[in-house]
């Protein structure tokens, strides 16, 4: 079993920055794309980043030039990196990882999110 715990969110005015951590661990053989998405109540799940295992990202048009995610192979661990925060931007924000086990099985796994509040 897998299991993605992230952190770093809460509350912060606009303009401000926050940066989220998601942790991989269990039966870990390998990750591939690791990536966060956001949520808020009657909306459906939007993805906000994802990068490759080779480090090639990509964004959503609302986060561009605002966000950016990293990743620490080593660590099994990824980044997000937001500033010049916007109301807009409150949500929960979930981490999403590809993991191929120590069985050799491909999987996809969620974190539980971690609420993020912009206030204006």
């Amino acid at each position: 079993q897998v299991q993605l715990l992230e952190s770093g969110g809460g509350l912060v005015q606009a303009g401000g920055s926050l940066r989220l951590s998601c942790v991989a661990s269990g039966s870990i053989f390998s990750i591939n794309a690791m990536a966060w998405f956001r949520q808020t109540p009657g909306k459906q799940r939007e993805m906000v980043a994802t990068i490759t295992k080779a480090g090639s990202t990509n964004y959503a048009d609302s986060v561009k030039g605002r966000f950016a995610i990293s990743r620490d192979n080593a660590k099994n661990t990824a980044f997000l990196q937001m500033n010049s925060l916007k109301p807009e931007d409150t949500a929960v924000y979930y981490c999403h990882a590809v993991v191929k086990s120590t069985e050799r099985r491909l999987n996809d796994y969620w974190g539980q999110g971690t609420q993020v509040t912009v206030s204006s």
